[in-house]
């Protein structure tokens, strides 16, 4: 997909100074340049052209408010002092991947005076003696190199990251559907544990009044045999009173 044709898509039928984040990744440049972009732009804060075939930035548009800029994976190998004329408040800088071999690329940079951050990984120039030193002295504004400031100090996640606001919206409703779903699904679990205890207190029941039934059956039983033995002793004692009668006639 053309570079043109991205931005038009990612406009999502919003007017261009409606949009303060633009993500451009891997699409196609034409002849290495950035095509597409204007002056309209002009509350875009956010740009991204990651691996997308630049060998220039000349063809940028004025954008003031432009404060964090993503350049990795291209082919740049110069031409950066078009970025202080037109996005003269950039904070945040990444030319990670690109073709720069010396400090003399880079010095074009040092009017960006608000850049905070520049991220040159991959680069031939890193592999200079005294890289970071000479990089800090060439810049003294800037406060992180590669996301590591003059003490090695780790930057924070917001200043090491090129754009920590980089969700799209659609992303964003992804998480809430997941949320939602996750939530959803205790609920369910529930429902069907509160059934399996239901069915278990029945089944103990069931089993409560079968016994009943066996121990009742068991009882009924033990009176019958009573009955007859006491039958039976009853007929014994009797026939014994008739035999001592007949005797006492003899």
């Amino acid at each position: 997909m053309d570079m043109k044709k991205r931005i038009y898509l990612e406009l999502r039928n919003r007017t261009p100074s409606d949009v303060k984040e633009l993500v451009l990744d891997n699409c196609r440049s034409n002849e290495g340049k950035i095509e597409g972009l204007t002056d309209e732009f002009e509350e875009l804060e956010f740009l991204s052209t990651i691996n997308v075939g630049l060998t220039s930035v000349a063809n940028l548009p004025k954008l003031n408010k432009l404060k964090k800029l993503e350049l990795s994976d291209n082919r740049i190998s110069g031409g950066l002092e078009v970025l202080a004329e037109k996005c003269p408040n950039l904070t945040h800088l990444n030319l990670s991947g690109n073709k720069i071999k010396d400090l003399s690329t880079i010095e074009p940079l040092k009017k960006l005076e608000s850049l905070k951050s520049l991220d040159l990984f991959n680069c031939e120039v890193t592999n200079l003696n005294d890289y970071r030193e000479n990089v800090f002295k060439l810049l003294p504004q800037l406060t992180y190199l590669d996301g590591y400031d003059k003490e090695d100090k780790e930057a924070p996640d917001s200043d090491a990251e090129a754009y920590p606001e980089g969700l799209d919206d659609e992303d964003e409703d992804d998480d809430e559907e997941e949320e939602y779903d996750e939530d959803a699904a205790p609920g369910d679990d529930d429902e069907e544990e509160e059934g399996d205890e239901e069915e278990e207190e029945g089944e103990e029941e069931e089993e409560d009044d079968i016994s009943g039934e066996e121990e009742e059956e068991e009882l009924n039983d033990g009176e019958v045999e009573d009955e007859d033995d006491y039958e039976e002793e009853r007929g014994q004692k009797r026939k014994r009173e008739l035999d001592e009668e007949g005797e006492e006639d003899d």
